[in-house]
């Protein structure tokens, strides 16, 4: 790619930044990743997404990226406000709270890879990292803490400007934060929870304040600051993150550091994704999975192209006809691309760098759009135009230009084929083999004008739930319902 400054949104100083490197060449990102007492759903799944395509573009432009990102098995509570039992822990009543743990990290990491998103260089797992939790939390505690007999709190008056990451002056954070009889300031939250008298936790520690859990908020802060290192790059995490979650996160790196460094350069955050009935939460009892849009016949990287159709910051309204579009989109894109796969010779061609002005051109353009805090909307046309059969450039340099945007998107557009994105749901009784033979015949019927034959083809497998689009801009096309 080329040298246009990349500008991110900064959460912290609600202003574009110019990306600048702590490390010269080198990126070091830090994810908020799931809590696995449930299954994803697809708004949850809408930040890793944008996580891809931040540390894709990093790469892009030459940058060594580290991304990390946590897997919470314990400590987050039913309230992101610290209040309510342990997620974990109620999920696992008459159960083992480990093995739910390792059941829905499987389920998540099966999300991460079917929506084609790179590991990261490290998955720091909550529970692994206790004795370093006890350890930060025992440096902090003489000047920044103090006890209660429900465990050990933060003092937020103990560190500069807390909550400038929420605007938390306002009220719009702390309105969110349960009392806690005790606690000195209504922001404050908890450090480390002693288990209550009496019980017992499936995932409990001895610590200097009680045998008990860390706090939700400490896992970030120590896993972030033990792999990357204080201060690294970027923290991204979902827009819901931006009112509590972070700027405790940045309260106790700051009290870490003794600085009012909050631990990150730059504070990243992608909007929800919101159905018809409000943002997507798991609290509702029902939520869409991204299983549930593969069973009902879409590839998962429908929601990836429908997720890189808008920005992140904007929210992104889910709609089934929605997600169709975006579908077709992809489709558009993989059948322009696969015109280019019957030439072995592309790459060849390609490398000998015919026509470099163009390709300086067309990746000067996705790299200004890209440069522009992430508006992969913008670069998508590009790479669309290029696609375009009327298009004058040389087929091998387009392919070359979109193999190479490609690393970026992540749409496989080059490993995927047309069939791949037919609609073909779970439920379905017909097989696609029966399909293809019905829809040979009554191609053969339209060719002999035996009308008769190829509309009752037609309806018979309009009843079998298969419907045939003739007028279909993309040729001969047929989706199940």
């Amino acid at each position: 790619m080329t040298d246009s400054p990349l500008r991110l949104y900064n959460s912290l100083t609600r202003r574009l930044e110019t990306f600048t490197p702590i490390h010269p060449g080198a990126a070091r990102v830090y994810s908020c990743g799931p809590t696995v007492y449930n299954y994803p759903h697809i708004g949850n799944m809408r930040a890793y997404v944008f996580a891809d395509v931040l540390g894709r573009a990093l790469r892009s432009k030459g940058y060594e990226l580290t991304h990390v990102i946590n897997i919470t098995d314990v400590g987050h509570l039913t309230d992101d406000g610290d209040a309510g039992e342990d997620k974990l822990e109620k999920a696992a009543v008459g159960g083992s709270a480990r093995d739910i743990a390792r059941h829905y990290t499987e389920a998540y990491w099966a999300d991460f890879r079917a929506l084609n998103c790179r590991e990261p260089a490290h998955w720091t797992v909550a529970t692994a990292y206790v004795p370093q939790m006890i350890e930060f939390a025992k440096r902090i505690a003489e000047k920044h803490c103090y006890e209660l007999p429900s465990g050990l709190y933060f003092d937020t008056s103990t560190v500069p400007d807390y909550g400038r990451l929420a605007r938390a002056a306002t009220g719009e954070g702390e309105s969110r934060i349960d009392p806690v009889d005790g606690k000195r300031n209504a922001a404050d939250f908890a450090i480390w929870r002693r288990t209550p008298p009496g019980e017992t936790r499936q995932m409990e520690w001895d610590s200097p304040w009680g045998r008990g859990a860390p706090g939700w908020h400490l896992e970030c802060s120590v896993m972030s600051g033990e792999v990357l290192g204080f201060p690294f790059d970027i923290h991204t995490g979902g827009i819901d993150h931006r009112e509590i979650h972070h700027p405790n996160e940045i309260a106790q790196n700051q009290a870490h550091c003794g600085s009012a460094d909050p631990g990150a350069a730059i504070w990243m955050h992608n909007n929800f994704l919101v159905d018809r009935t409000g943002k997507m939460s798991k609290s509702a009892g029902e939520f869409l999975r991204l299983q549930t849009l593969i069973d009902r016949g879409y590839h998962p990287l429908a929601y990836r192209m429908m997720c890189l159709q808008a920005h992140y910051r904007s929210e992104l309204e889910f709609t089934w006809e929605g997600l169709g579009a975006a579908l077709t989109r992809l489709k558009r894109m993989v059948m322009g691309t696969s015109k280019f796969l019957s030439r072995e010779n592309y790459s060849a061609s390609f490398d000998q760098g015919a026509k470099p002005a163009f390709r300086r051109e067309i990746l000067n353009g996705i790299d200004q759009a890209l440069s522009d805090d992430l508006n992969t909307p913008m670069a998508l046309t590009i790479v669309e135009r290029l696609l375009l059969p009327s298009s004058s450039i040389e087929p091998f340099e387009r392919w070359g230009v979109v193999k190479e945007l490609d690393q970026i998107f992540g749409l496989r557009l080059f490993d995927l084929v047309r069939a791949d994105l037919r609609i073909r749901p779970k439920s379905a009784t017909i097989t696609e083999t029966e399909i293809e033979a019905q829809l040979v015949r009554r191609k053969e019927a339209r060719s002999a004008r035996d009308f008769a034959t190829s509309d009752a083809i037609r309806d018979e497998l309009a009843a079998r739930g298969v419907e045939v689009m003739d007028g279909d801009p993309l040729e001969w096309e047929w989706k199940l319902s």
